[in-house]
Order: structure tokens, then sequence, then C-alpha cells
């Protein structure tokens, strides 16, 4: 047992990575992301805007959280830690649940953790890798979400990746005696919705023949010189 902690991935390590952008990559979660979580969890603006009531959390009680998900106990949840690039740096955690069903659905969620890796364009990059997973891995057709009006950075990150409003429940949301309204928001795998990045999260097949194709090129090229 003290050899698996001791081989355990931490936040400081290189991450295994499955998906990589321009400006984020995205990799499976791992305990070595537990005392980040706890920071997180603890930050009462960053759980808020989240759409969390903001309350202090024990690393006990985030760990009891987490490991059931991490074990991949629950089938129709994936989470991805989020990192900056190219010093694969963690800034962040998503998820995609409840796509099991026969309709094509799931809910999303998206948290980047410090303020001060927001409004950098990472969170937007990220969402349009984790549609482009979504549409063609997971076979979704819709995507959802939802998030306090007051979060008008998240709203405008959405909806630059391809989501749109289709809904608000009105009042839904207290914060300090005021009430505010809770934003729907979706995105189809349509291109009316979504457009992907030029870096898709999957190699499509045409992608792959055209790489060879550049390598066969480049071979030719050297016999030459």
């Amino acid at each position: 047992m003290a050899d698996e902690l001791a081989h355990e991935p931490n936040a400081m390590e290189i991450p295994v990575i499955d998906i990589r952008g321009e400006r984020v990559a995205l990799g499976p979660l791992h305990r070595g992301l537990l005392p980040l979580l706890e920071r997180w969890e603890n930050d009462f603006r960053t759980v808020d805007l989240g759409g969390g009531d903001p309350r202090p959390r024990t690393a006990e009680m985030i760990a009891a959280t987490w490991e059931p998900l991490l074990r991949g106990e629950r089938e129709d949840w994936l989470g991805f830690a989020i990192y900056a690039l190219p010093d694969v740096r963690p800034i962040g955690v998503a998820n995609i649940r409840d796509f099991t069903n026969p309709h094509g659905t799931a809910e999303f969620g998206i948290t980047i953790g410090d303020a001060a890796d927001r409004g950098k364009g990472y969170g937007t990059e990220a969402v349009r890798l984790l549609l482009d997973y979504a549409f063609s891995a997971l076979g979704v057709y819709n995507l959802w979400l939802d998030t306090p009006a007051y979060n008008a950075a998240a709203i405008r990150a959405c909806e630059k990746a391809g989501f749109r409003e289709i809904g608000r429940r009105r009042g839904a949301r207290l914060l300090a005696g005021t009430r505010y309204d809770v934003v729907l928001m979706d995105c189809t795998g349509t291109a009316d919705d979504f457009v992907p990045l030029p870096r898709r999260a999957l190699p499509s097949e045409r992608g792959e023949l055209d790489g060879e194709r550049s390598n066969a090129v480049a071979m030719r090229g050297d016999r030459c010189l």
C-alpha cells in the first residue's frame, strides 16, 4: 500500500494527457489533485460561481466525494483535469455526466479554480475540446448546463464555444439576500451550434491519412536532397 501511494501521481508531476489543445490540455483526474480541489472547494467565490453552496469542507469530506468518482464507480460520469500549457499546470476540472440515456443528452460542468486563471481563454478552449469529445466519442447530441446569471464570464465562454441560452429559472439563486436567475444553456453537435477547433479531440481518419501523406512527401523530399 505504501508503495502504491508513493507512486500516486501528484499535481507537480507531468500528468497523463488525453486531449491537447493550443492553450489547455485535458487528462484523467487523479488523487494528486485532491490538495488543489480542497483549496478550490474552500474558495467561496469559486464555489458560488459554480452554483454550489459556500461552506467549509474538510480534506476528508472532499476525499469522500471524489474517491468514488476517481474509482469509476459512477458509470455515467466522466471527469477531466484541465491543464494550462505549455507548463501543464492544473487549473481546473470539468465533467460530462448523465450521458448513458437513450436520448443522446448529457449535462456539463466546468470549474477554473483560481481567479487569476480566469479571463484568459482557458475555459473557452476547454469547453470546446470537451464538446468535441462528447459529440465525437460519446455520441451525445445535446449537451446542457446551468449557471447563475451573474456568472457573466462563464456565460460568455460557453457562448463562444457554441452554447445558447434556452431559458431561465427565475429567482432560483439566492446570494446575500438577493435573488438571481439561473441561466439554462445547451449546445448540439450540429454545424449550426458547434464549430470544432482545428485540433480535434479525437484524430479523424482523414487527419491520419493526411498526416501519413505529408510524412510520405517529406520522405521523398529527403531522398531527393
